[in-house]
Order: C-alpha cells, then sequence, then structure tokens
C-alpha cells in the first residue's frame, strides 16, 4: 500500500463515501447500473455500440470496492453488518477482484478509470487486479511450474513469422507420412495425369491450401481444448456422404494430422503458442489444491469484450470464479459484451453464439442486463444502425443452405441478437450525447464508378471543414487496397476526374494501413533477396511474385502456373508453349523477375536494398524505411556486405520482429481521431473508435456480405474450401449437433457464417458516426481490388436499398 493510500484509508469518510459513490452511480444509465448494484453471482450484461461498457464497469468496480472498505472497516470495529451487505463479508483483504479484457491497452485504460474512480471515493487502489486473458494464464502457469508443464526459461513464445515456418515443416512432414492421402488431393475431382498440370497442384497444396488448413484448424481446435488426438477421433465419427457429384475428402483426418505435426515441431523446438497458455492454467487449476488456492485468492471475475472469447478462454474464467468452497454455488461472474460486434468470428475461434447462450442462461435467471442507450450518435444514425439490423435478421429468417442430408444441422443462427439502440435521457451527464447531425445525418449515393466517389467524399468532406475545421472524419474500407486507391487520389487531386484537394482546407490525410505496409518492408526486402540468391526456387520465386502482385507492379494471376517450372517461366526455351502462345501478362512477370536477376549481377551489395526500395517504387515514408534498414544491416555487417550476410541478418530481423518503421506520427489510437484530420482505415481496426463523420464507400453485394472465396487453383479439390469446411465441422461439434455435417453442407455454413459477419462488419462501421453517416455503392467498381481500373457494373450492397426512405 503506497504513502497515498494510507493517508486515504486514515482519512477516509464513510458519509462522504456514500455519498460519492451514489453520485457516481447517478451518472450511470440504467442497464451501467446493473453493474453498479451486483450482489453477486452471474450476470450478463449486453451493451450496444457507445453505450459506455468500459466506464460502467470501472465505475461498477470502484462502487464495489468502496462497499468492501466499509464492510471491512466495519468488521474490523466490532459493528454489526446490514443484511444486504453480508455477502460482501467473503470479500476478504486476501481475495482480489479480477477484470479481464483482450489488449494490453484496454487492460491499461480501464485500470486508469478504476483508479481516478477510486481517488474520488478516497479508497485506497488495492483489491483489484487488471489484466489481459492470456496475461492471467501466464501467471497462473508461471506460478505451478510442475503443475503447467511450462517453464518460460526453457520455452519461448512462438512468433508469428516462426509459426508461419513451423506450418510449412509440419505439411511438408504430413505429406510425407501420408502419401496416399496426399496423393488423393493431388489427383482431385478429376487429373488425366499430365506433368505440369500436377506440379502445379502441387504448389497449390503445399504453399496454400494445406498450410491454411492447418492454420485454421490448429487455431479453431486448440483454442476450443481439443488435442490433435481429440480431433482424430472426431474424424472418425464424421458422416461422409457421397453426391456423387464431388469426391469426399475426410478433412477432419487430414487436419489432425497437421496438427500433430505442428504439435511434435512446438515440442522439439521449446516453442508454446497462446492458446499453450491457457492450456497451462487449465492443467494448474485440474489439481484440487491449486485450484483452492487460486479460487480463495479471487473474489469475482469481470470480464469485457465478452463476445470475443474462445471457449478455452472462457473454461480458464468460470474456473476460477466459482466458490472456494462450494462450487456448486452460482459463479461471481459479469461477462460484458456485444454480440452485434463480433467480427472475428470467420478468422479467430471466438463465436458470438457462446456469449449469446451466457446471456440466455442468465436472462432466464433474471441475471441479463442490457446497455441499450448509446449517446455517441445522431438520432438518424441510430435509426438506421436499427433498420439494418432488423432487416438483416428478417432475411436470415429465411432458410438458406439446408442439407438434403442433414436438415436437423440446417437451423437458422440469425446474425444479430435482437437488440435495438436506444437514444440516452435529456439528462444524461455525457457531453453532447445524441448530437445534432450534420445535414441529414445518414446520406446515401450512387456514384457512376470509384473515382467520381472519391471526388464526392472530398468535396463533402471540404464543405463540411469549411464550416468546422476541427472536424473529426474517417474513411472506412473493407480491404486496405481500396484504402490505397483513395489515399492515392486525394493525395495527387486532378487525376481521374477528382478536382477537390483536401489541403486547401487544411485537413490531413492519415493511411493507418501505410504503416502495415512498412512493417513488411524487410519480410519483402528478404524475399525478393531469397529469389536473387536462388532464382530456381519454386516456392522463393512465388513469395517474390506475391510480392510484386500485392504492390500491383505485375497483374493478379495463377502464380502456381508460373512457378511450377521457374527455369521455363524465367528462361523459356524456343520449344515453349509461350514461344508459339504468347502470355503478355505472364512476359510482364518475366520481364521484371529478369530485370531484377540482372541488376542483382550489376550492383554492388551495399547497393541492392536501396535499388530494390526504386524497383518497389515505395512511396516516401517506405524509402526513408528502405534506407533506415539498409544502414542497420551495413552497420551490422562490419566485416563488409554480401548477398548471404544480407539473407542471415534479414532472416534474424524478420524472425525476432524488433525493426520499427520510420514513423514521425505519435503511436497512439488517438491519433487516429486527430481533429482536422481524414483517417482511412479499415472496418476491423476502426472496431472502439469514432468520428463525428464517416464515409463508408464501395458498399458493394460483391463486397458485403460478398461469398466464401474458392480461388480458381483450388477448385481442381472440389467446389468447397478445406479450411472452411473443417472449421464448419469442428464448431457443428462444439455447438453440440448431433452429427457432424458432409463436406458440402459445412461449405453451405461457411457461407451463411461469413454473410452473418459481413453484416455485422457493415453495423460496427455504421455505429462509428457520430454527426454524419455518409454511404455509397458506384454503379461501376472493380471486380477485384487487385485490379483497381478494371472496372463493371456491380451491384449495390441490399442493405442500401433496406435504409432508403419509403417513397413519398
Amino acid at each position: 500500500m503506497t504513502t497515498a493510500d494510507l493517508q486515504s484509508t486514515s482519512s477516509f469518510d464513510e458519509s462522504a463515501s456514500r455519498q460519492t459513490w451514489q453520485q457516481l452511480r447517478d451518472r450511470l444509465r440504467p442497464g451501467q447500473q446493473r453493474l453498479a448494484d451486483w450482489h453477486g453471482g452471474s450476470l450478463a450484461v449486453s451493451a450496444v455500440p457507445g453505450a459506455g461498457k468500459s466506464t460502467g464497469m470501472a465505475i461498477a468496480t470502484a462502487i464495489l470496492l468502496a462497499k468492501r472498505h466499509i464492510v471491512r472497516q466495519q468488521i474490523n470495529a466490532g459493528q454489526a453488518i446490514s443484511p444486504e451487505d453480508a455477502w460482501l463479508e467473503a470479500f476478504t483483504p486476501q481475495r482480489q477482484l479480477v477484470l479481464v479484457t483482450f489488449t494490453r491497452s484496454a487492460a491499461a485504460n480501464l485500470k486508469l478509470k478504476i483508479r481516478q474512480y477510486l481517488r474520488e471515493l478516497s479508497i485506497p487502489a488495492t483489491g483489484f487486479a487488471v489484466y489481459t486473458l492470456h496475461g492471467l494464464a501466464l501467471s497462473i502457469a508461471n506460478r505451478h511450474p510442475d503443475l503447467s508443464g511450462l517453464d518460460l526459461d526453457q520455452s519461448t513464445l512462438v512468433s508469428p513469422n516462426q509459426s508461419h515456418r513451423l506450418l510449412k515443416t509440419s505439411v511438408e512432414q504430413w505429406i510425407s507420412g501420408h502419401p496416399q492421402l496426399y496423393q488423393t488431393l493431388l489427383e482431385g475431382q478429376q487429373f488425366d495425369g499430365e506433368e505440369t498440370e500436377r506440379l502445379r497442384r502441387q504448389s497449390v497444396l503445399r504453399t496454400e491450401v494445406l498450410p491454411e488448413l492447418a492454420q485454421t484448424v490448429i487455431r479453431e481446435a486448440k483454442s476450443s481444448g481439443l488435442s490433435a488426438q481429440a480431433l482424430a477421433e472426431l474424424s472418425q465419427t464424421a458422416t461422409q456422404v457421397n453426391t456423387g457429384e464431388w469426391r469426399d475428402y475426410n478433412v477432419l483426418a487430414i487436419a489432425a494430422g497437421l496438427y500433430e505435426q505442428y504439435e511434435i515441431l512446438l515440442r522439439q523446438r521449446s516453442f508454446i503458442d497462446y492458446d499453450d497458455m491457457i492450456l497451462a492454467a487449465l492443467r494448474v487449476l485440474e489439481n484440487e489444491t491449486a485450484k483452492h488456492l487460486w479460487r480463495s485468492q479471487i473474489f469475482a471475475v469481470f470480464e469485457d469484450e465478452a463476445q470475443d472469447s474462445s471457449p478455452l478462454q472462457t473454461r480458464l474464467i468460470e474456473q476460477l470464479a466459482a466458490d472456494p468452497d462450494d462450487p456448486a454455488l452460482p459463479l461471481n461472474l459479469i461477462r460484458v459484451g456485444d454480440p452485434n460486434q463480433a467480427i472475428n468470428s470467420t478468422f479467430t475461434p471466438a463465436d458470438p453464439i457462446f456469449f449469446r447462450e451466457f446471456c440466455e442462461d442468465c436472462a432466464a435467471q433474471g441475471q441479463l442486463a442490457e446497455m441499450d442507450q448509446a449517446g455517441r450518435s445522431t438520432f438518424s444514425v441510430i435509426q438506421a444502425a436499427n433498420r439494418m439490423l432488423n432487416w438483416v435478421n428478417q432475411q436470415a429468417q429465411t432458410p438458406r443452405g439446408r442439407s438434403p442430408h442433414h436438415p436437423e444441422l440446417s437451423t437458422p443462427v440469425l446474425p444479430f441478437r435482437f437488440q435495438q439502440i436506444q437514444p440516452v435521457s435529456p439528462n444524461d451527464p455525457q457531453p453532447d450525447a445524441n448530437p445534432t447531425p450534420e445535414g441529414a445525418g445518414v446520406e446515401i449515393h450512387r456514384p457512376t464508378d470509384t473515382y467520381q466517389t472519391v471526388e464526392w467524399i472530398a468535396r463533402r468532406m471540404g464543405a463540411i471543414a469549411q464550416a468546422n475545421p476541427d472536424v473529426r472524419a474517417a474513411i472506412l474500407v473493407r480491404e486496405n487496397r481500396q484504402g490505397r486507391f483513395i489515399t492515392d487520389l486525394l493525395r495527387r487531386p486532378g487525376r481521374h476526374g477528382v478536382t477537390t484537394n483536401l489541403e486547401d482546407y487544411g485537413l490531413g490525410i492519415l493511411d493507418v494501413g501505410e504503416r502495415d505496409r512498412q512493417s513488411h518492408i524487410p519480410e519483402e526486402m528478404l524475399m525478393i533477396l531469397q529469389f536473387l540468391d536462388r532464382p530456381h526456387s519454386p516456392d522463393y520465386l512465388k513469395a517474390m511474385l506475391k510480392v510484386l502482385s500485392d504492390r500491383r507492379l505485375i497483374p493478379s494471376q495463377d502464380l502456381n502456373r508460373l512457378t511450377s517450372a521457374p527455369e521455363q517461366f524465367l528462361y523459356p526455351s524456343p520449344l515453349a508453349d509461350d514461344a508459339t502462345d504468347p502470355d503478355p501478362v505472364a512476359d510482364q512477370a518475366r520481364r521484371f523477375c529478369t530485370g531484377l536477376l540482372r541488376a542483382r549481377l550489376e550492383l554492388p551489395p551495399y547497393q541492392v536494398i536501396p535499388f530494390l526500395a526504386l524497383a518497389l517504387q515505395y512511396e516516401q515514408s517506405e524509402l526513408a524505411t528502405a534506407d533506415k534498414l539498409a544502414e542497420r544491416l551495413s552497420r551490422q555487417m562490419q566485416m563488409g556486405v554480401s548477398i548471404d550476410g544480407l539473407i542471415s541478418a534479414l532472416t534474424e530481423l524478420v524472425n525476432s520482429e524488433n525493426f520499427d518503421p520510420v514513423d514521425t506520427e505519435e503511436d497512439a489510437e488517438a491519433r487516429y481521431t486527430r481533429p482536422g484530420q481524414v483517417t482511412i482505415i479499415t472496418m476491423h481496426k476502426a472496431k472502439g473508435l469514432d468520428w463525428d463523420v464517416v464515409f463508408l464507400p464501395f458498399l458493394h453485394e460483391s463486397v458485403i456480405p460478398g461469398k466464401v472465396w474458392l480461388p480458381p487453383q483450388t477448385q481442381f479439390l472440389g467446389e468447397f474450401n478445406l479450411a472452411e469446411v473443417a472449421r464448419a465441422q469442428i464448431r457443428a461439434h462444439l455447438h453440440g449437433e448431433s452429427r457432424i455435417p458432409d463436406n458440402l453442407t459445412a461449405w453451405q455454413q461457411a457461407s451463411v457464417l461469413k454473410r452473418n459477419e459481413e453484416f455485422r462488419l457493415l453495423y460496427v462501421a455504421m455505429t462509428r458516426a457520430k454527426r454524419l453517416l455518409w454511404m455509397s455503392a458506384a454503379q461501376r467498381a472493380p471486380f477485384t481490388w487487385s485490379k483497381p481500373d478494371n472496372l463493371q457494373e456491380q451491384s449495390p450492397c441490399p442493405v442500401l436499398a433496406a435504409l432508403q426512405p419509403p417513397p413519398s
């Protein structure tokens, strides 16, 4: 306890504290007050966007700690405890209130808020602890290394780059150990034995299909508590139905083999991943003595962003929230979240259905609170979000994708929980709650094409900034390539009909995706240098071509076709097929590659990285980052720069992931919402942020809701994606389905899952706006944003029609 804490304790005024906490409670909205009034047991809190989840949790925590402080003082003074406070006797000084959230920044912010409210209450900042879920698990595992089997002195947390290499090695070892299964995949639905096609399929399986399957399944299964052995046993129960159209693959059996190889490699190299931390903590809690110890130290658990929890993480929290002496008693557990903002379930194990089920269980016991009032947005934006939610749910109630084999598997799961956003009351303490709209508050447009879209955004933004120079604005995009397209046009006005210059209005432009691209520069340089060192390696050639394709330096194409025979691609003979039937798209890629190889021979090694930065057409900040990288590598190689030395140094740098790009901006989320700035950011990254004005361009049906994409190069396997099939089959098991769906049914279910999540993502994007929500779908737009100039007629996202006001 600090000196300040001792002083606050000695000068504690119970009456003043009660008055202060009542004032804090009065500042809360009805749903938030349910948090502050909690008196044990399980409580689910379902909150709408902008409802103030973290503020409600922080004030509720401070009030609970103030009540505990008073009770402890009464006990120490020998005074009687009031009946309504008797339950707090169990909240002894040896026990803590544990709060968990998902990111370190969120944990730090929550801790700061709690301390602030405790100061207002003159209460010591003790009796609580804030963790990330993985941080909490690591604390438990570290304290009992003999039980957890986790020794951080001997183990290393696997980095993303190391994980990718492990997945690649797992695939190679699985292929070596399962030649018959691999041959079945190689033959696909039909195969004529042609050698070029065989090489192409090998490339697709080794570098795309099997690594994706391994990554998806390991993440899904491990985060759900399924071991490789359990997955293999589940694969034996999977009912595979031969429809006569597609050859069946036991996808879970293949996935279990890849998972097993990955786990073997982790153990051999003394690596652990994030799920290993949770599993290690759960192993500790299997021991009765250790479990009683931890439960005796924790009074209750409060969880934020509960919609993003995996089954394994939920199991850990529930273990800790149980009573140490009578586990049959209700859990002291509050879970706060918004299932309608679950936007990670198609690429992480987080599944909103689990939090929904927790809400339903609590509702049956009268322990569900709804934070449905939000002061962030103007009323017209709230109406639009509610209308969108209702329309999507109504559409989803029409059955889709019913399985002809297992109709019991196809019960529709609604994309949204029925929960309407309500404006706050007139006396709400939030300043400028439900602000006055900018114009109509919601505007929907249909520009001629994507170029006119950007021009209209610039014009509207300029008019707003002229009246309010300090406006906070953002353009939210579905993918980074859209953001780069918008940034290029706004920074180079006058091109393609975009004449409005935002700088004339004093507006800055921040493209959040630029920093991500800069952080990848060491990895890009490593990929190209590996190709220059071994140009006849199919893997190095493909990796390098992908860099060029992602940077739009060569057209998008099937890279497997080019890399199946590197020598023939790079230096075709007069008898090659291309000699009689030239392919201009492949020729462009070939010329770029041979040009790099020629420069490798002509330039001294110390000039290679600056040359590559120019060849890749890096922008100014990227060039500065490349210069910083080259200077660092030169200092590191004191004996002289060589290609081998550069590759070795870059490999070490990429593996350590400790190279920061050149960035003059402050590294804080506040820079995304700076006044007088237009922030270009993806919808996913915008979650948790808000702006006065939000633009949502390029809302086409092909993008939202879109479809589960099946790359043409993988279609020899059938009309489904193995990774998505496996994900749907595992989730069917986790959701308690009586039978595992066949491949085609699982693929249909994966399509529904994607559609639901895309609509939730749009809902999140819409609710970022305070005063103006500007939405558009151009009449002509790219079919794929890897080719932004290839415009075609595109249908708008169906939500836009539902949001249009009815005809008068």
